[in-house]
């Protein structure tokens, strides 16, 4: 089977967020202490329950 992506951040992504929060981009080093962080807040589950509730289970 293939694997297709459906979502993803970028550190483009990181760094945008992280321009308009505290005014600059983060170092590798700091994108590398937040990436678990940012991984483990994403709620995967709770977001396509939402889209299955809200695009299939509606029409």
């Amino acid at each position: 089977m293939k694997i297709k992506v459906i979502y993803q951040k970028t550190i483009e992504d990181i760094q945008t967020v992280a321009v308009e929060e505290i005014g600059r981009e983060l170092t590798d080093d700091e994108v590398h202490a937040i990436e678990d962080t940012v991984a483990a807040n994403v709620n995967w589950y709770d977001a396509v329950a939402d889209a299955i509730n809200g695009k299939i289970l509606v029409e």
